[in-house]
């Protein structure tokens, strides 16, 4: 079991993880309560931390949504998804996602199917559409676009 920290420690490392990388609300209560940080002082420290601005929900979301569509492939429903699981608000959320270019999401759907596609090659056209399809969902593309998307890979 890890050591309890103080709640001027708990500030202090809080403080040092905000500042090394983005973090939310309920990632930092996560980890006070791991260092065995009572519920007052908990909040007391969060407060803290969202008045000097280490953490910030909008900037959080933002960031988190750039680095799932660039780095992980997410479309905006997964990335809305694991947000809400964050406790983000919703128009946190609605504008972070807003920040998603349109030609640079249909562009990388397209290149996440083609690659997909490849393999499948061989298979029945029918069999491949559904699994292509449940691929692009379970990536968190919108219905509408994969269906656009294989109209115009001519699938």
């Amino acid at each position: 079991m890890a050591k309890t920290l103080t709640p001027p420690e708990a500030l202090h490392r809080a403080a040092a993880l905000c500042s090394a990388s983005e973090h939310c609300i309920a990632d930092i209560r996560q980890k006070l309560t791991r260092w065995g940080i009572g519920n007052n002082d908990a909040q007391s420290i969060v407060d803290r931390l969202v008045q000097e601005r280490f953490i910030d929900e909008n900037r959080y979301a933002v960031a988190f949504a750039k680095d799932k569509f660039r780095f992980s492939g997410w479309g905006r429903i997964k990335i809305r998804y694991a947000l809400q699981q964050k406790q983000i608000s919703d128009s946190d959320i609605n504008e972070a996602l807003a920040v998603i270019d349109e030609e640079q999401y249909t562009a990388r759907l397209l290149d996440l199917l083609k690659t997909r596609a490849h393999p499948l090659a061989d298979e029945d056209p029918e069999s491949r559409r559904a699994k292509l399809f449940r691929f692009a969902a379970s990536r968190g593309f919108e219905n509408r676009l994969i269906f656009n998307a294989f109209k115009s890979l001519g699938l």
